[in-house]
């Protein structure tokens, strides 16, 4: 059984990635410069809008799907924040804006939230 909140989780994620998403794919580049970033590279900036919104529309897709669905999408995420967490760290020690750190700690939660319900699906 899935527990109600992670279907609810997985609506909530889908809403935070299409929000954060739409900017970067429309406009990469005054999406970026709002986060510090000195000119911002917008090929690389709508590959990362590529990947939430089929991330976030995915956990849309599949959020009233049963456990088999669950336990692949929760290690689909923890692959995609505990990299992101990688990446971002590596960001972060080679100079990257202060608000890498949000985003760090943004990843993070979310991959301690999936790893919690993938140990228990």
């Amino acid at each position: 059984m899935i527990p109600p909140i992670l279907r609810k989780l997985f609506f909530f994620h889908f809403i935070i990635d299409f929000i954060i998403a739409l900017p970067l794919m429309f406009v990469p580049v005054a999406a970026m410069s709002f986060f510090g970033w000195i000119n911002p590279e917008p090929v690389a900036t709508r590959l990362v809008a590529a990947a939430l919104i089929g991330i976030g529309g995915i956990s849309l897709i599949t959020k009233n799907a049963d456990a088999a669905v669950y336990r692949h999408m929760l290690t689909m995420k923890l692959l995609w924040s505990g990299a992101a967490v990688f990446g971002l760290a590596i960001s972060i020690m080679e100079g990257a804006p202060f608000i890498t750190w949000v985003f760090l700690l943004i990843f993070a939660v979310f991959f301690g939230i999936w790893l919690f319900f993938r140990m228990r699906i």
